[in-house]
């Protein structure tokens, strides 16, 4: 028997919906064996699927749905959200891992994780009920990079398709050649639509402030990188029918004798060097790579413009913490001639309670 999906929930967002209350949302992280997806769902969701999970089993789940609070808003109130989000990940996953199969095998356990009707063992889930989540769901900074990681390893499978239609082609089997090829066009199809999802979600994240500028920047760089390597993929597997043609046509023969050097680069997970190189090789950057060279030297004028500005104020600052340790010096200097004076006069008064002392004892 097949395990069951490996469910979690470890992030929350608020919905962004124009002309609605706003409202919590659980981002559900599910990992099968040949995939991994996000759902969001909201508590209302919950409600209904414990209700419906009721009505077609005859009995509740092992584990108690958690309460609506009545007086809290989970949107206002980040401890209750935490809460709630804790106690409906403990029951879905209640659900999910205990021996009683009842609940799990309702049409309703799998229309609410978006699971495909027949097996839960089964990569093909359904498409269309995951890329409005996914989409929206690349919003929340941890989801994101639940989201990476999947485009990261439909990439990894992708090379192993390619991998796989090269060795078929080489021993001549056309049946496994265009099986492979396929299914690597399926797979890189998936990893279009998470590098859109992933880059939208950067643009909202930006736009709420919810991550720092330079976090932004390092996810934007990951975001270009897998699309240069999704691209550099897609190129790869359909130059099989420019082979093809070029091994029939000696014309072409010139035009694919740099294919293998490029295939192995690209199999082997080589990042391709796209885009201008000025002087050493430098990585392209978000900001550089759709600039020519009058656009990358305003940018460098601009950057070295603020680094300038940067400094000035940075001296301001400096100039103001000397005169503030100034200050504070000559406070130090006038408390230090006050104790002084203060000892001063203490010693005068011991002088004169020795004295003091001396007439007490000759009366």
């Amino acid at each position: 028997m097949a395990p069951p999906p490996e469910i979690a929930i470890p992030s929350t967002s608020v919905s962004e919906d124009v002309g609605s209350k706003p409202y919590t949302l659980y981002n559900i992280t599910l990992r099968l064996p040949l995939r991994s997806f996000v759902v969001q769902k909201r508590y209302s969701d919950f409600a209904k699927l414990h209700s419906k999970l009721v009505e077609q089993v005859g009995v509740p789940p092992p584990e108690p749905l958690p309460g609506k609070h009545w007086l809290k808003s989970t949107v206002r109130s980040p401890d209750l959200t935490r809460d709630r989000q804790v106690a409906l990940e403990k029951y879905l996953r209640t659900i999910a891992e205990t021996p009683d199969r009842r609940w799990r095998d309702t049409s309703a356990w799998r229309a609410f994780l978006n699971l495909p009707s027949t097996s839960t063992t089964s990569s093909a889930v359904s498409a269309a009920g995951m890329v409005r989540p996914a989409a929206t769901g690349a919003a929340d900074p941890q989801t994101w990079l639940d989201m990476h990681r999947e485009l990261k390893q439909n990439l990894n499978e992708a090379r192993q398709h390619l991998s796989r239609r090269d060795s078929a082609s080489d021993s001549g089997n056309s049946a496994a050649v265009a099986e492979a090829g396929s299914a690597a066009h399926k797979v890189l199809l998936r990893a279009g639509t998470l590098v859109a999802n992933l880059t939208d979600g950067l643009r909202r994240m930006q736009e709420s402030n919810r991550l720092g500028e330079g976090e932004i920047r390092r996810r934007r760089d990951l975001v270009s990188n897998a699309r240069m390597e999704r691209d550099a993929l897609e190129k790869l597997s359909t130059s099989i029918s420019t082979a093809s043609a070029s091994s029939s046509n000696p014309r072409n023969s010139s035009n694919s004798m740099t294919l293998p050097a490029e295939k192995v680069a690209i199999l082997k997970g080589v990042r391709p060097t796209t885009g201008r190189v000025l002087g050493a090789p430098l990585p392209e950057t978000a900001q550089t790579k759709e600039l020519d060279n009058e656009g990358v030297l305003l940018l460098q004028k601009q950057e070295m413009a603020s680094q300038d500005e940067a400094l000035e104020q940075l001296a301001e600052i400096i100039r103001r913490q000397k005169a503030l340790g100034l200050d504070i010096k000559n406070e130090v200097e006038q408390q230090t001639e006050i104790l002084t004076a203060m000892e001063n006069d203490v010693d005068r008064v011991n002088d004169k309670l020795g004295v003091a002392r001396n007439r007490i004892k000759k009366l």
